[in-house]
């Protein structure tokens, strides 16, 4: 009755059954009937005999025991750990869950199973068509403070004001130097940042940022292309300067990224109102970014990777001499830029529309028509004075 009960909806493990039991057919001739393999009709119909109508279904894959499967324990800390990091705004992923079970808990988990887990709790989305990182070209200096990265990024203040951060980043490790919140970031600022980061943590051999007038006046307006203040100190220190692209920001794509995490951490505390709370933020993220977690690119914490190599330095070179064409104002002026002041120098009125060319290796300025080859002033630029007034005795024809 069990077999005639079952037989509305029939599967071919049915049929193949009934063929034997019900209708008396030999397994040989079964197997043929319904091209399977004796051997499998011989055990279907062993274990109808054995378990009756059960034999219906397919049995459980599933291993009896599973040695290698996490104890529960151990997937309860997976995803309390992902809990907890989220919530603190820092990264969740299962990188950084296998570094914290084993620095915490001193348990090893391999990536892949955390990875596993957390699908399974519905915590992560697969992502199957996603571009493998391992297909991107990564550039990293190979020595701490070879090059240090630097940046300025906005952020909205709870009182409604906004405030920028500057951030100094080191290329090799990732190793956050300093990170300041100021009202507006000026030229001012960016060396004094500078100069207090260096004395922490000694001078970068070179330094990568935008093409932010605080960093660079090649693309001041007013028709002066003289260095600002920043660029002339690095020169003056033997530091190389490198400026990204305009409109390429991936080529400070490490300050850029680091950022990025930095806001995801400050969104999830307590709004600051004011300068100095949103510092002491800074500085409480700083520790946690540098010691409490892995970067994922490092595979350790950004402190251990700045710590284990030799650091380089500067290569000492000194200033060169640099070359700007420029035509002489109606006035008989020429403007100069200089630590990030313009200045202002008397050629006198004659010369009004002559083209020339500066000669300039930092204060030490000479002025050459360009088409005759005259020396038309040789100077000592005095940078407390806009106006540099022409003097015969600095003529040195």
């Amino acid at each position: 009755q069990g077999l005639v009960g079952c037989a509305g909806a029939m599967s071919k493990r049915q049929s193949v059954i009934l063929s034997v039991v019900l209708e008396g057919r030999s397994q040989a001739d079964t197997a043929k009937l319904y091209e399977v393999s004796e051997a499998t009709v011989s055990r279907w119909v062993a274990r109808y005999r054995s378990d009756g109508v059960t034999a219906f279904e397919p049995r459980s894959r599933r291993p009896k025991r599973s040695p290698s499967r996490l104890a529960d324990v151990v997937i309860k800390q997976v995803l309390n750990l992902r809990a907890e990091l989220t919530t603190q705004g820092l990264d969740a992923g299962a990188a950084t869950i296998a570094w914290h079970l084993k620095d915490r808990h001193d348990t090893t988990v391999s990536i892949s199973t955390i990875r596993r887990h957390l699908i399974s709790a519905g915590l992560v989305t697969p992502e199957p068509k996603k571009r493998p990182k391992s297909s991107y070209i990564r550039f990293q200096a190979d020595l701490p403070n070879e090059t240090w990265q630097t940046d300025m990024t906005h952020w909205r203040l709870a009182n409604g004001n906004d405030a920028e951060i500057l951030s100094w980043l080191d290329d090799h490790s990732r190793y956050a130097l300093s990170v300041t919140a100021h009202n507006r970031v000026n030229t001012t600022i960016v060396v004094d940042q500078f100069d207090k980061t260096a004395g922490q943590h000694s001078h970068p051999a070179s330094v990568l940022s935008d093409n932010g007038l605080y960093y660079t006046a090649r693309f001041a307006r007013g028709g002066a292309s003289g260095p600002n203040r920043f660029e002339q100190h690095l020169t003056n220190l033997g530091i190389h300067q490198k400026h990204s692209r305009p409109n390429h920001p991936t080529t400070c794509g490490k300050v850029e990224r680091f950022q990025q995490t930095l806001k995801k951490w400050l969104r999830a505390q307590t709004p600051a109102a004011t300068i100095t709370a949103l510092q002491v933020l800074l500085e409480r993220f700083i520790h946690t970014y540098n010691t409490d977690r892995p970067h994922r690119a490092l595979g350790t914490t950004p402190t251990t990777a700045y710590n284990r190599l030799p650091k380089t330095g500067p290569t000492g070179t000194k200033p060169q001499l640099r070359i700007r064409h420029d035509r002489v104002d109606k006035t008989g002026s020429v403007t100069l830029r200089y630590h990030s002041h313009l200045h202002h120098i008397g050629i006198g009125r004659p010369h009004a529309g002559t083209q020339i060319t500066l000669l300039i290796a930092d204060r030490d300025i000479r002025i050459i028509n360009t088409q005759t080859g005259e020396l038309l002033r040789h100077l000592t630029l005095d940078p407390t004075r806009d106006y540099q007034p022409q003097k015969p005795k600095n003529l040195n024809p």
